[in-house]
């Protein structure tokens, strides 16, 4: 990281940004063009851990990318805030945000699915949400990002 002033080295901070943020971005390889999609997520935190989920349709270009290589890149955002100047040099802006790097698998099983959906689910919506329908399940791709390494960084508002 250059700017290493603003860069968060504590667990608890980026876990606490991670929960502040509702959108993730997942880049992925397209041969020799980037690809970078939002999607809403989950997470969990274990024994050290971070595991990101997602879900979407059960087709399409992200599908077909992650099938062909599951290396991923996430990013979160959050706290944003417009820091004026006099001039507009002096004009800035306030975050925080978290990058990192893992691998995508997909759940399969209705058990693995349903899991990854309460967690998604919770995250987003503060509530617990014991099934999901044989239907829903059977229409929905739901995988999770196993987070390799992550970072933070921060720019404080005035």
């Amino acid at each position: 990281m250059r700017r290493h002033d603003r860069e968060i080295t504590n667990i608890d901070e980026k876990i606490n940004i991670i929960d502040k943020c509702k959108v993730c971005r997942i880049a992925l390889c397209d041969g020799e063009e980037p690809y970078i999609v939002p999607l809403n997520f989950g997470y969990t935190f274990e024994n050290n851990s971070l595991t990101l989920y997602f879900h979407g349709a059960l087709e399409g270009r992200k599908i077909d990318l992650l099938k062909k290589n599951n290396k991923a890149c996430f990013e979160v955002d959050c706290g944003h805030e417009l820091i004026e100047g006099k001039e507009a040099s002096e004009y800035s802006y306030a975050f925080e945000s978290i990058i990192g790097f893992g691998k995508i698998v997909f759940l399969e099983t209705d058990e693995e699915k349903t899991r990854g959906l309460r967690i998604l689910m919770k995250h987003q919506t503060g509530k617990d949400f014991e099934q999901f329908s044989e239907q829903a399940l059977a229409v929905t791709a739901v995988y999770k990002m196993e987070v390799d390494s992550f970072t933070g960084k921060r720019k404080a508002g005035r």
